[in-house]
């Protein structure tokens, strides 16, 4: 039986060597002006550290440009791609379709994986982009257990699921908090997201708190509550996904290396002990939810229930 990669986004370069050592097989890594909802920031510089840690320890470095690009941005690509090229980056994480025309130009070996977070909802689209070039595709998170499977079965590219942490309800290329406190007749300027872990959307009648925050990609809302599926990976493994993921944005180190290091059990047992998983699998449910701050419980997501747009 495959096992799944287990692929963790850092918030700095002193979480590679502590998230190898906890189970990491892999990261995602990035900076603003080209990667979405990165969970941290990560220079030129940070970048090539980072691929030299991760590789003494065995592990791979995909480096995100899944950013909605305008023209402005498009003569950079060519540079930057070139940059990861060089420095041996394991794969690009791309959405826009220059990111693929570019990396074909100036870095033919370069693999690519698809992730636009939204619109993977089908085989035939994940063949279509396997078929242009992409490796692997990242499906939607809006999609059931049951659609994931059925399209691991039909896809001719790996497949990549969120199996843990929070997931984007809205983006706007729009900086949409500064443009109302600036109509407040306030000033505020666009700050590094680490700085703005304290600012919510608050709905009462629900009783949730959205995250929000902003930055060179515009305004983003994410969900109330942290998916966590530990205790519902088997069928996943058996139908060979080929990596699940934990996404850490807007998460401390420390909780990043606690969930990871329950991830690695997960994954280990279901390939190695199905018997000892099923025995477990209650408990290690029980250990990511004593991680949790207060404000944010766990849920499945979608991976139980009809999507709704």
């Amino acid at each position: 039986m495959n096992k799944p990669e287990l692929l963790v986004t850092p918030t700095s370069i002193d979480d590679i060597l502590p998230l190898s050592d906890a189970g990491a097989d892999a990261f995602i890594i990035g900076e603003q002006q080209y990667g979405l909802r990165l969970a941290g920031e990560f220079s030129q510089d940070d970048v090539r550290k980072a691929i030299e840690l991760a590789h003494s320890k065995g592990k791979k470095v995909y480096v995100a440009m899944n950013a909605i690009f305008h023209n402005d941005k498009i003569g950079k690509l060519s540079g930057y791609i070139k940059f990861l090229h060089d420095v041996k980056a394991d794969a690009i994480v791309f959405g826009d379709p220059a990111v693929l025309m570019i990396a074909k130009e100036v870095a033919p070996s370069m693999k690519l994986h698809w992730n636009t977070e939204t619109t993977a909802t089908n085989w035939y689209t994940c063949n279509y982009w396997g078929r242009k070039g992409a490796g692997r595709a990242v499906v939607a998170r809006e999609l059931s257990m049951d659609a994931i499977v059925e399209i691991k079965e039909n896809t001719e590219v790996e497949i990549e699921v969120q199996v843990h942490g929070m997931t984007c309800m809205f983006q706007s290329k729009r900086t949409l908090l500064g443009n109302y406190f600036e109509y407040q007749g306030k000033a505020m300027e666009i700050e590094n997201r680490q700085n703005q872990r304290n600012m919510f959307l608050h709905d009462e009648e629900r009783q949730n708190k959205y995250p929000i925050f902003e930055d060179e990609n515009g305004t983003h809302i994410m969900s109330p509550n942290d998916i966590c599926i530990i205790d519902e990976l088997q069928e996943m493994v058996e139908a060979g996904i080929d990596s699940f993921k934990i996404d850490g944005v807007l998460k401390s180190s420390q909780y990043l290396f606690e969930v990871t290091k329950l991830y690695r059990k997960a994954i280990d047992l279901c390939v190695e002990d199905e018997e000892k998983y099923e025995q477990v699998k209650d408990d290690l449910l029980e250990q990511a939810e004593n991680l949790q701050p207060h404000n944010r419980s766990l849920d499945t997501g979608f991976f139980f229930k009809e999507t709704v747009y």
